[in-house]
Protein backbone atom coordinates (compact mmCIF):
# COMPACT_ATOMS: atom_id res chain seq x y z
CA UNK A 1 0.00 0.00 0.00
CA UNK A 2 1.66 3.22 -1.03
CA UNK A 3 0.52 7.13 -1.46
CA UNK A 4 2.18 9.51 -2.98
CA UNK A 5 0.84 13.20 -3.20
CA UNK A 6 1.95 15.88 -5.46
CA UNK A 7 1.20 19.08 -6.80
CA UNK A 8 2.03 21.23 -3.74
CA UNK A 9 3.86 24.76 -4.13
CA UNK A 10 3.93 27.96 -4.19
CA UNK A 11 1.03 30.06 -5.02
CA UNK A 12 -0.18 33.85 -4.12
CA UNK A 13 -2.70 34.78 -1.85
CA UNK A 14 -6.12 34.24 -3.99
CA UNK A 15 -4.40 31.88 -6.45
CA UNK A 16 -4.78 27.32 -7.24
CA UNK A 17 -3.37 24.72 -6.65
CA UNK A 18 -4.16 20.89 -7.68
CA UNK A 19 -2.80 18.29 -5.58
CA UNK A 20 -2.57 14.84 -6.69
CA UNK A 21 -2.49 11.39 -4.25
CA UNK A 22 -1.54 8.45 -6.30
CA UNK A 23 -2.38 5.14 -4.74
CA UNK A 24 -0.83 1.88 -5.50
CA UNK A 25 -1.11 -1.42 -3.96
CA UNK A 26 -5.22 -1.25 -3.63
CA UNK A 27 -8.15 0.15 -5.38
CA UNK A 28 -9.11 3.85 -4.47
CA UNK A 29 -13.05 2.47 -4.83
CA UNK A 30 -12.72 0.18 -2.07
CA UNK A 31 -11.93 3.11 0.55
CA UNK A 32 -13.04 6.55 2.19
CA UNK A 33 -10.30 8.80 1.39
CA UNK A 34 -9.37 11.94 3.05
CA UNK A 35 -6.72 15.22 2.97
CA UNK A 36 -5.52 16.44 5.98
CA UNK A 37 -2.99 19.49 6.33
CA UNK A 38 -0.59 20.17 9.35
CA UNK A 39 -0.20 24.02 9.83
CA UNK A 40 3.06 25.72 11.42
CA UNK A 41 2.45 25.16 15.26
CA UNK A 42 -0.44 23.00 15.05
CA UNK A 43 -1.39 19.83 15.46
CA UNK A 44 -2.19 17.78 11.73
CA UNK A 45 -6.12 18.40 11.02
CA UNK A 46 -8.76 16.97 9.15
CA UNK A 47 -9.47 19.17 5.52
CA UNK A 48 -11.84 16.83 3.56
CA UNK A 49 -13.33 13.64 3.03
CA UNK A 50 -14.80 11.53 0.20
CA UNK A 51 -16.63 8.36 1.46
CA UNK A 52 -16.40 5.18 -1.02
CA UNK A 53 -19.60 6.67 -3.42
CA UNK A 54 -17.60 9.79 -3.37
CA UNK A 55 -19.61 12.10 -1.22
CA UNK A 56 -18.00 14.74 -0.35
CA UNK A 57 -17.02 16.56 3.40
CA UNK A 58 -15.40 19.60 4.21
CA UNK A 59 -14.56 21.26 7.16
CA UNK A 60 -15.69 25.09 7.11
CA UNK A 61 -12.36 26.97 6.70
CA UNK A 62 -11.94 25.26 3.28
CA UNK A 63 -15.86 25.20 2.29
CA UNK A 64 -16.93 26.53 -1.28
CA UNK A 65 -12.87 26.86 -1.90
CA UNK A 66 -11.84 23.49 -1.84
CA UNK A 67 -12.99 20.38 -3.88
CA UNK A 68 -12.23 16.45 -3.30
CA UNK A 69 -12.30 14.42 -6.04
CA UNK A 70 -11.16 11.21 -6.98
CA UNK A 71 -10.40 8.90 -9.89
CA UNK A 72 -10.76 5.55 -9.60
CA UNK A 73 -9.65 4.80 -13.16
CA UNK A 74 -6.32 5.75 -12.79
CA UNK A 75 -6.51 5.46 -8.81
CA UNK A 76 -5.94 8.73 -8.09
CA UNK A 77 -7.43 11.11 -5.46
CA UNK A 78 -7.39 15.15 -5.96
CA UNK A 79 -7.80 18.27 -4.16
CA UNK A 80 -8.30 21.62 -5.78
CA UNK A 81 -7.55 24.50 -4.14
CA UNK A 82 -8.78 28.08 -5.08
CA UNK A 83 -9.17 31.45 -2.82
CA UNK A 84 -5.78 30.28 -1.37
CA UNK A 85 -4.68 32.30 2.04
CA UNK A 86 -2.06 32.40 4.39
CA UNK A 87 -4.12 30.22 6.71
CA UNK A 88 -4.21 27.86 4.46
CA UNK A 89 -0.47 27.18 4.40
CA UNK A 90 1.22 23.74 5.76
CA UNK A 91 2.03 20.03 4.45
CA UNK A 92 -1.08 18.39 2.86
CA UNK A 93 -1.22 14.92 3.44
CA UNK A 94 -3.77 12.03 2.17
CA UNK A 95 -4.82 9.06 3.89
CA UNK A 96 -6.59 6.03 3.22
CA UNK A 97 -9.70 5.28 6.02
CA UNK A 98 -12.86 2.28 6.04
CA UNK A 99 -15.63 5.22 6.23
CA UNK A 100 -16.56 8.83 7.47
CA UNK A 101 -18.41 9.28 10.32
CA UNK A 102 -20.38 12.51 10.71
CA UNK A 103 -21.64 13.64 14.46
CA UNK A 104 -22.83 17.00 15.72
CA UNK A 105 -19.48 18.77 15.03
CA UNK A 106 -18.68 17.19 12.08
CA UNK A 107 -17.43 14.20 10.34
CA UNK A 108 -13.94 12.73 10.57
CA UNK A 109 -12.23 9.58 8.49
CA UNK A 110 -12.84 6.91 10.46
CA UNK A 111 -10.06 3.93 10.75
CA UNK A 112 -7.62 5.26 8.99
CA UNK A 113 -4.48 3.13 8.50
CA UNK A 114 -2.00 5.13 5.36
CA UNK A 115 -0.49 7.96 5.04
CA UNK A 116 1.62 9.78 2.52
CA UNK A 117 4.69 11.49 3.14
CA UNK A 118 2.88 15.10 2.45
CA UNK A 119 3.38 17.85 -0.12
CA UNK A 120 3.89 21.50 1.19
CA UNK A 121 1.94 24.09 0.37
CA UNK A 122 2.93 27.65 0.24
CA UNK A 123 1.10 30.74 0.16
CA UNK A 124 3.37 34.02 -0.14
CA UNK A 125 3.29 37.43 -1.65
Amino acid sequence: VQLVESGGGVVQPGGSLRLSCAASGFPLNDYAMGWYRRSPGRERELVATTTKGGTPYYVPSVEGRFTISRDNAKNTLYLQMSSLALRDIGVYYCARGEGVGCYGNGCHLSGVDAWGQGTQVTVSS
